[in-house]
């Protein structure tokens, strides 16, 4: 995802913004998506906070 928004960057401004933006978001929901499962996981097996 990293190569693709680097590459994009050259479009950004050519009119081809989509080429950086959709690899952006996918990368945000990535990353949201990792830490809401290790706050869940932290939650669900951590026995001092039950």
């Amino acid at each position: 995802l990293g190569t693709l928004i680097r590459i994009g960057n050259e479009y950004l401004f050519s009119g081809d913004w989509w080429i950086t933006i959709f690899p952006g978001i996918a990368l945000v929901v990535l990353v949201l998506s990792v830490n809401l499962l290790g706050d869940w996981l932290r939650d669900a097996l951590n026995p001092k906070l039950r």
